[in-house]
């Protein structure tokens, strides 16, 4: 299995099997707060969905189109990131995350993401690193700011969450414009 270090706090596995039982704990004690902001909630919900989830994300991951990973804060999977999208072709990746509610609020997403857009840069030879937020996810947002993300544009109409039409706030950030904090 693999992990890397984030920091003291942090650490990044791999997603396999031996996840599935945890993000199940974590939708159910996080749902209706993930629901607001994600689609795949309300249809990703039983084992047999996250093992699927497991399988497509190892099988992105071996083809190099993505790289999914569970969020380890002091020794307890509380979320996952990911590099959604792998774009050698245009030198560029799309960051995706998710936590769970009580996990909010202890800068574990602005690390998590710091450390892949450094391993973006670096190891991958990105040349940018995109997220993409709802727009009124202002916790999502702000994690995009402390990175010293510039605000591309807003994209109108791009996605139905929990029986809503949301617009979702583009942001970039150039390997020349990184910030080491």
């Amino acid at each position: 299995m693999f992990f890397i270090a984030v920091d003291e706090d942090i650490r990044l596995q791999l997603v396999n099997d031996s996840i599935v039982p945890r993000y199940l704990e974590l939708l159910e004690e996080s749902k209706s707060y993930l629901s607001q902001w994600l689609p795949w909630p309300t249809f990703c919900n039983t084992e047999e969905d996250f093992k699927a989830f497991v399988k497509r994300s190892l099988h992105d991951y071996a083809e190099g189109k993505s790289l999914t990973c569970a969020i380890e804060f002091q020794g307890s999977i509380v979320g996952n990131i990911s590099f959604n999208a792998i774009r050698y072709d245009l030198k560029m990746v799309e960051i995706g995350y998710w936590l769970g509610e009580p996990y909010q609020g202890n800068g574990i997403v602005t690390r998590a993401c710091q450390f892949l857009c450094n391993y973006a840069f670096n190891e991958l030879g990105m040349e940018k690193v995109q997220i993409a937020a709802a727009e009124e996810n202002l916790p999502s947002r702000a994690v995009c700011e402390r990175l010293g993300m510039t605000l591309e544009g807003i994209i109108t109409n791009k996605e139905k969450v929990a029986g809503r039409i949301v617009n979702h706030a583009i942001y970039g950030l150039k390997n020349s414009n990184i910030s080491t904090g």
